[in-house]
């Protein structure tokens, strides 16, 4: 995704080489490192194995100057040409503007380019990205060998989406720069088409060479523009709301004198009392109230009925101790042996 820096004026954008292993993508970097400008371009950051196969991705920026006021910068990248680091592939897609897609033109990479373009439309999506709208140019590089196909029949095979393509021998310098130029037009026209980047306000000639005649006397009434005339209805209405506002609202000066003379003397109220300040509150004797919080609450009052009933049970109690004596002196008196004496007695 293209970022763009207002408060510096800067657009950075990001496009991406693409294609099978070993088909380009980093000799492309390579020549357009080695040709560009010094004060253009950055560091050339890659990283190779033994096999000089690209194992994740070179990355390069590039200057192109300032487009429309704001200063245009391109990163270049490429991706690793082997299927099994297709991770890779698709974490350097991730906010792509534009795609190069180096395509291998001998007949024996056939089958490996048709393969890295579906691979590439599949990443694309996944990073939610259409290769139906994106900039893509199609390079179809190594044409200086034997086994190159025809242009032709790498179109029918490989340029399913109509895009613009170019024949190239990267590693002579050979339709790079023409290539990269291409998708940076792309880009940039995006960018205009989505963003505003790159607008330019064309300059007004004629009002300027009409300005400079009139200034020097040399124009004429032909080249005078003709005054715009409004339309007879246009007119009509505006007379008939001019008329309908005079007509309902009177002057303002006249509104002025109406309410000068309608204007009454306000009347004075008269002086409200003063509010009272509220009371000071009393003091209170602490000891007071000590006493009054220490005192216990008094015993509830008894009913009637709750007192009849208390005399009653005190009547029952008296008669049960008395029972419980009389049942004490016999048991003393049968233990004492005592009690046949007193039967006798009796």
């Amino acid at each position: 995704m293209v970022q763009i820096n207002f408060a510096r004026k800067e657009v950075n954008c990001k496009i991406v080489y693409y294609g099978c292993g070993l088909s380009g993508k980093t000799t492309n970097l390579e020549v357009v490192h080695e040709k560009a400008p010094s004060d253009r371009k950055g560091e050339l950051t890659s990283i190779a194995t033994e096999g000089d196969r690209t194992l994740f991705f070179d990355f390069m920026p590039l200057d192109l100057g300032k487009v429309g006021g704001m200063s245009t910068k391109f990163q270049l990248y490429t991706v690793p040409g082997q299927v099994y680091y297709n991770a890779t592939r698709k974490l350097v897609l991730q906010g792509a503007d534009g795609v190069v897609f180096v395509a291998d033109s001998q007949r024996s990479k056939l089958e490996e380019n048709i393969e890295s373009l579906k691979n590439l439309e599949e990443n694309l999506r996944e990073n939610g990205l259409d290769i139906r709208k994106i900039p893509l140019v199609i390079q179809y590089n190594k044409r200086d060998l034997p086994d190159a196909m025809p242009v032709e029949e790498l179109d029918e095979k490989l340029n399913w989406y109509g895009c613009p393509t170019f024949e190239a021998v990267a590693i002579r310098g050979e339709g790079v720069f023409p290539t990269l130029k291409k998708l940076s037009a792309m880009v940039l026209a995006k960018l205009n088409k989505e963003y505003g980047v790159g607008s330019r306000k064309p300059a007004r000639t004629e009002s300027r060479a009409q300005a400079a005649k009139a200034s020097s006397g040399e124009i004429s009434t032909s080249d005078r523009p003709a005054p715009t005339r409004k339309p007879a209805a246009k007119l009509q209405r505006q007379s008939a709301l001019e008329t309908a506002t005079a007509t309902a609202a009177p002057p303002a000066t006249e509104r002025r004198k109406g309410a000068a003379q309608t204007e009454r003397p306000a009347r004075s109220e008269p002086a409200r009392p003063p509010r009272r300040s509220p009371p000071p509150p009393r003091e209170r004797d602490p000891l007071r109230t000590a006493a009054r919080r220490r005192t216990p609450p008094p015993p509830p009052a008894r009913s009637p009925e709750t007192r009849r009933s208390g005399s009653g049970n005190a009547v029952f109690y008296a008669i049960y101790a008395l029972l419980a004596l009389v049942v004490i002196g016999v048991v003393y008196l049968l233990v004492s042996g005592k009690l046949n004496e007193w039967i006798a007695n009796l």
